[in-house]
């Protein structure tokens, strides 16, 4: 990255110890090679995509001089960290010691205060509080001592009498299980110890940040020792201990740390290779590392500021993580997705299905290009057909394309089954229609932004306005092909149209042999109640366009389906995308198709979508104009001249719930179609708290 983008970072240098002299034999052997492998797995990768100089400084090994009493080949290994630490925090560097064996942290820290000059505060993230002496340790393992030995306790392998921390500024976070002498030594210099249990009762990341607050106050350092984090997600530890930390959430709680200059240096350890089922804890380590370097949300914001264009205008805040109805911001935060990325994540962030649909998929085969068949793509298609009642299926990536795909179907059917003459082939599309904002799409909206600067525009499109069927009998001419409606329209402000509109529309369509188009991009696969929106009268457009929710929130999957006399227009070469159907993108599509026709998520959005609408309406501010909806996609119209929709979106934020605004007249609400009763009553309640708390004088203000 330029600096001139990013803010400039210390260097990294991972600094590798090949040891066995701390633990027990039997895991000796795997400790040893904790450092290469981890190299070899390339951990720091994480570190150098976001933006830092991150390398390795060489792994360090042991004396190989026969017979050394092991206390004596630990403390001049110890002084070789510690040497080798020194001298990176000296060049301005942050060193991350890595290795198997926890008690080389006497060297990393001794070697950090003596570069800094004074003791630094700890984040001693363990499952035991190492804190036993030489004559306190059951087992006589230095592994357990490497805490009162950087206190000054011994007596002890390392013969260290004197403070490498500031005790008074260390804390032991995770810890499960000690000996009574190890608590009442910590507790008498003054040692803060956040067990699992305190953990589990107020959260990890608030316990963590707690944690933080009581170390920092000047430098500090981070040492974790990998048997803190649940078997589950690090089985390749020397002791596990069950019942530990959450590695995902240790990983968000720890973001952008090794970006502020006041931590001086970081230490992970304990790492076994021969115990780490799949590489599940390498993956863990980069994924450390990748979280301790990551940029905070506000650079986020500012690298996207001066490296992206300005084509969007996103809320203020930086998300990172999402798991069912909720996501997460890069300080920890939790929201209720209100949004779903526009219905494409109808699923919920993460469903493990879809999830375990992608991985799998992905490491047999994900793109060839159509230039050949694959496995997957034939049972979408046929599954597509079944479940929606049409001859053939066209897929595509995104909405936008498939409306495309539409648009340039209709016109050569036209041509071909019509008798329009060449190029003369009009489409009716109505006033407040989103479709897309490619060249032709933006030629019928009628969006002055959206048309701003960027004409001339393909021609052969109508509008009228939306609702009136009456005025689509009028506007059909000898050479309208086709009639392109959204059966409600979403960027439009959540309109739905009267009741039997869109049946009068096919009736029209096929009286004068038009073509029927619905753009159930937002509309289809469940939103509204129905599987699709047009179904709700009981209509079967000539063409359905489906995006978004097909591809599960994981890929941009979509598809114009139509019977055989509208899509056999297409011949080979017509008509193309190299990314169109790919086997990933079909495997992950049909597991979502599945899963919404399975869960009948369709009746569970007729049931939820009643009850918002209801509990909308009965909400009472001078603002809102209208609450308008079907099933889980509604919109509260507020009038901007009391409170803009953009302002309202904004309070929203600060309380927990994510939405936003259309044309700064309207809040839209569409949750992921799996969110419950009591979840989305706590969003309406949400909702309803942050009107109440802006009155009209406020608001106007705003």
């Amino acid at each position: 990255m330029n600096d001139k983008v990013i803010a400039k970072q210390r260097p990294v240098r991972l600094i590798g110890v090949v040891s066995g002299l701390g633990v027990p034999p039997r895991t000796c052997a795997g400790s040893m090679r904790a450092a290469a492998a981890l190299e070899l797995a390339d951990a720091g990768g994480g570190m150098r995509r976001n933006g830092i100089d991150c390398a390795w400084d060489g792994l360090i090994a042991p004396t190989t001089e026969r017979d050394l009493p092991r206390d004596v080949a630990l403390r001049r290994l110890c002084g070789q960290v510690a040497e080798r630490v020194a001298a990176c925090v000296d060049s301005g560097a942050l060193p991350v010691v890595v290795s198997g064996d926890h008690a080389l942290a006497v060297g990393t820290w001794q070697g950090v205060a003596r570069a800094l000059g004074k003791s630094p505060g700890m984040l001693w993230i363990d499952a035991h509080l190492d804190a036993h002496t030489e004559t306190t340790s059951p087992s006589g393992n230095p592994h357990g001592m490497p805490l009162a030995a950087l206190l000054g306790r011994g007596p002890n392998p390392w013969q260290s009498p004197q403070a490498a921390l500031d005790a008074a500024r260390c804390c032991v976070f995770g810890a499960r299980s000690y000996e009574d002498s190890e608590m009442r030594l910590l507790q008498e210099l003054g040692v803060r110890v956040v067990d699992r249990e305190e953990i589990r009762r107020r959260g990890l990341r608030s316990a963590l940040d707690e944690a933080l607050a009581h170390v920092g106050g000047g430098s500090f350092g981070i040492s974790i020792d990998l048997d803190a984090v649940d078997p589950g997600d690090a089985p390749g530890v020397n002791t596990p201990s069950a019942g530990g930390l959450d590695g995902a959430d240790l990983a968000d709680a720890l973001r952008s740390l090794a970006r502020k200059p006041e931590l001086a240096a970081l230490e992970i350890a304990e790492y076994n290779p021969e115990r780490d089922v799949a590489g599940r804890t390498a993956r863990l380590v980069a994924r450390l590392l990748e979280s301790l370097s990551a940029p905070d949300g506000d650079e986020c914001r500012r690298i996207e500021a001066a490296s992206g264009a300005h084509n969007y205008a996103p809320l203020p805040v930086v998300l990172a993580r999402g798991e069912g109805i909720h996501v997460w911001d890069t300080a920890g935060k939790r929201y209720i997705d209100m949004m779903s990325a526009y219905s494409a994540v109808s699923l919920g962030h993460g469903h493990p299905q879809l999830v375990a649909a992608l991985t799998e998929q992905a490491q047999r085969l994900a793109v060839t290009s159509r230039a050949f068949y694959n496995d997957r793509l034939p049972l979408l298609l046929a599954r597509l057909c079944a479940v929606f009642g049409y001859e053939a299926a066209l897929p595509v990536n995104t909405g936008l394309e498939a409306v495309e795909t539409a648009l340039k179907a209709v016109r050569k059917w036209g041509y071909r089954h019509k008798g329009v003459a060449a190029d003369q082939a009009e489409i009716i599309a109505c006033e407040g229609n989103f479709h897309g904002r490619s060249i032709a799409i933006i030629g019928m909206s009628s969006e002055a932004q959206y048309r701003d600067g960027f004409g001339p525009f393909a021609p052969g499109f109508r509008r009228i306005a939306y609702g009136d069927a009456a005025a689509l009998e009028a506007a059909i001419g000898p050479n309208t092909v086709a009639f392109l409606v959204e059966p409600v329209q979403g960027e439009g402000g959540i309109v739905v149209p009267p009741d039997g509109y869109l049946r009068r529309c096919a009736e029209i369509c096929r009286r004068h042999g038009v073509l029927l188009i619905c753009d159930e991009v937002q509309t289809g696969l469940g939103r509204t109640g129905k599987l699709l929106a047009s179904w709700h009268e009981k209509v079967r457009p000539d063409g359905v366009i489906l995006g978004k929710a097909l591809g599960g929130g994981l890929l941009p999957v979509s598809a114009f389906l139509a019977d055989r006399e509208l899509m056999d227009v297409f011949t080979p070469g017509d008509h193309g995308s190299t990314f169109g159907g790919n086997a990933l993108a079909a495997a992950v599509a049909l597991v979502a198709l599945d899963l919404i026709v399975e869960l009948d998520l369709s009746a569970h959005s007729a049931l939820l979508g009643e009850h918002l609408l209801a509990r909308l309406r009965a909400l009472r501010h001078p603002a809102i104009r209208a609450v308008r909806g079907r099933g889980l996609f509604a919109g509260i119209e507020l009038d901007p001249a009391i409170l803009d929709a953009h302002t309202a979106c904004l309070r929203l934020l600060d309380a927990g719930v994510l939405t936003k605004d259309t044309h700064g007249t309207v809040i839209r609400i569409a949750p992921p179609l799996i969110i419950d009763m009591a979840q989305l009553d706590d969003a309406i309640d949400r909702i309803a708290a942050v009107l109440q708390q802006m009155p009209v004088d406020q608001a106007l203000a705003a």
